[in-house]
């Protein structure tokens, strides 16, 4: 078939884009690549630009020229790298590939665009032209949002998988779409008193086990759930709502799929050659290539993106240590020291301040949130002052000792106090976000509930005091759906969430728990003003490991909303136990873990208590506290 003209006349692209593309500082190149509906000489048509400098050749094929592989060649912009031209004719909807010949002439393949908005559903592959336009209404969010996530600020994170969050039992257990979850999730986290959401990754996938993990659809959201349009409207309402999103990023690797990033002009293009550099061996994927300028575009720009159309409120940066390290999971002789001999990735971190600083530059009101497992230094510390430029890091040493502790049976917790006690070393080291997130119930884990020692009711109880723990501590938080009330069945992205459980007075009770805890954290300076700052936290007692009691203040700088946190980890009632505090007076019971609205006991174990004129652990008060059975007390002075 005869080659169709086609124009390139009119670029979008300049030579400043190009420039800065190929200097790696290009953040917007989603305006500029991929397939924009345009029109040329009155006609309307569809302007393509895709990045392949080793190709000999590239074709547009799509459903609007009967997939031809030769009819519609577009023409290279100098020695950019980069083919572009405009066809008459297309537009939104349009289904296309690009037919990418490489020098080699045996490299002949058919990909999906990378800067693609839209792409067909799952396990079809074709990119669809789309416009991302959207009349938003969360404008009174926008403005106030910088300071609903500041590190003073109460954040308290939900972490949702969409697919599996909630289904339609009637309709063959299909998956809610974008617009039938917004009203049911914005529900559900405003009465819980949840401030953000955070989404598993909702960029196209082509494997839906992997959660969006391996992401191919790198400006696209999953076709699974609806338009991108769709998924604006979500977060629109999420925001109306007077709830923040942060969307899952994963800028570590991705799938090698064929019509995805790997070998995509018959060469390494976006991942290094060498395996032992660009293979990751726990995935099975390609790693991206953090040296290479427009490979740091590119990323930069898709961060951008989320942020720019769909309003996200920050990003959650995945997998962050298998970036830093080269060493990550490989064994000796399996990986390539860096030019200093050592082990660490100097191009990654360079990438991510650069990242951070381009981030929080543009959107001085979104935060970044990096899931980092190792002790790497100034994970949260400015670029400028020698860190990686994070706003938040996970603390995943809380999760894992914390969840270590828990699962021991309560008689042997007195020796190993030490898994509760030990991150006060360093929890002011880095701005934490305490995590319980989707990691922690897979794999043969099993959810939190079953995790937990004991009987039914001490493995309810054990939950309890694991929330409370979580919530009491210094950091932000975060749960993965269902903890919020004690889910009882591993999580599963093929089903969903057994909501039925909340009809058992124990699963309705922890959830009014989790709901009494964000409502305290919200309403307390004590418990989130100084999240990140040493002065928000004092021990009163780290070291009655025999009576498995430990007991702490947090504190906001006003000595009248001092906050006593009280935890009891043995389920033997401890009358009288005295603790010491700062003022005398009555001490209020703010929230009892124990309490029978929770699934405790028959009733309020503890309304109060009265300071005694009695030094105790240093202080000139005391209060005699009885102490519920694996039960936890936040009590302050009456205001």
């Amino acid at each position: 078939m005869k080659a169709a003209a086609v124009e390139a006349a009119s670029s979008p692209l300049t030579d400043l884009d190009l420039h800065l593309f190929n200097e790696g500082t290009h953040a917007r190149l989603y305006e500029k690549l991929g397939a924009r509906p345009a029109a040329r000489g009155g006609v309307d048509g569809v302007y393509f630009a895709v990045w392949a400098p080793s190709a000999r050749r590239v074709h547009v094929m799509g459903d609007f020229n009967g997939w031809s592989k030769s009819r519609h060649p577009l023409q290279p912009r100098g020695s950019s790298g980069i083919w572009e031209g405009f066809i008459p004719g297309p537009g939104p909807g349009a289904l296309y590939k690009y037919w990418v010949q490489g020098r080699d002439h045996g490299f002949k393949l058919e990909k999906a665009d990378p800067f693609g908005v839209r792409h067909e559903e799952p396990p079809r592959t074709a990119s669809v032209v789309w416009d991302l336009a959207y009349d938003w209404g969360d404008g009174e969010w926008m403005a106030a949002r910088r300071a609903r996530a500041a590190l003073d600020a109460p954040v308290s994170i939900y972490e949702v998988h969409l697919g599996s969050w909630r289904r339609v039992p009637e309709e063959g257990e299909r998956w809610l779409s974008y617009r039938e979850l917004a009203p049911r999730l914005a529900a559900h986290v405003k009465r819980l008193g949840f401030t953000h959401v955070e989404f598993l990754p909702v960029m196209e996938h082509p494997f839906y086990g992997s959660w969006g993990y391996q992401t191919s659809g790198y400006f696209a959201p999953t076709s699974r759930y609806g338009t991108p349009q769709d998924l604006m409207f979500l977060i629109d309402h999420l925001h109306r709502e007077g709830i923040g999103v942060i969307l899952d990023w994963v800028p570590s690797h991705f799938p090698t799929d064929p019509h995805g990033l790997a070998l995509f002009d018959g060469t390494h293009l976006y991942e290094h050659a060498d395996p032992r550099q660009g293979f990751h061996p726990d995935w099975k994927s390609a790693i991206y290539n953090y040296g290479r300028n427009e490979v740091r575009a590119f990323l930069l720009s898709n961060a951008l993106f989320w942020l720019d159309k769909f309003h996200a409120d920050g990003l959650r940066v995945d997998a962050v240590a298998s970036m830093l390290y080269l060493d990550y999971s490989r064994r000796e002789g399996e990986w390539i020291p860096n030019k200093l001999g050592g082990r660490e990735n100097l191009e990654a971190a360079s990438f991510l301040r650069q990242l951070n600083e381009t981030v929080y530059r543009e959107y001085p009101d979104a935060q970044t949130f990096a899931e980092e497992s190792t002790a790497w230094p100034g994970v949260s510390k400015p670029a400028y002052a020698g860190g990686l430029g994070f706003g938040l890091k996970w603390d995943m040493g809380w999760m894992h000792d914390t969840l270590r502790y828990l699962r021991r049976d309560p008689v042997h917790r007195r020796h190993h106090q030490g898994e509760l006690t030990f991150r006060a070393l360093y929890q002011f080291h880095e701005n934490f976000v305490l995590p319980l997130s989707h990691d922690e119930t897979v794999h043969g884990k099993g959810a939190l509930l079953e995790q937990m020692p004991g009987d039914d009711w001490q493995k309810f109880a054990n939950l309890r005091l694991l929330h409370a723990w979580q919530w009491a501590q210094p950091g932000k938080k975060l749960l993965f759906m269902g903890g919020e009330f004690a889910q009882r069945r591993e999580w599963s992205h093929d089903r969903s969430l057994d909501w039925h459980l909340l009809d058992l007075a124990p699963h309705r009770g922890v959830a009014r728990w989790v709901e009494r805890l964000n409502r305290l954290y919200r309403a307390e300076p004590a418990l989130h003003r100084r999240d990140c700052d040493p002065a928000g936290f004092e021990w009163v007692d780290a070291a009655d490991a025999d009576s498995s009691v430990l007991s702490f203040l947090r504190r906001s700088g006003d000595p009248a909303e001092d906050v006593l946190c009280v935890f009891h980890f043995t389920p033997v009632p401890r009358l009288g136990y005295r603790v010491g505090v700062p003022a005398g007076g009555w001490w209020d019971v703010l929230a009892d873990s124990h309490a029978a609205e929770f699934g405790g006991g028959s009733g309020p174990s503890v309304w109060g208590a009265a300071a005694e004129v009695s030094p105790w652990h240093g202080r000139p008060f005391s209060l005699r506290l009885d102490l519920p059975p694996l039960g936890a007390l936040f009590l302050r002075r009456p205001r």
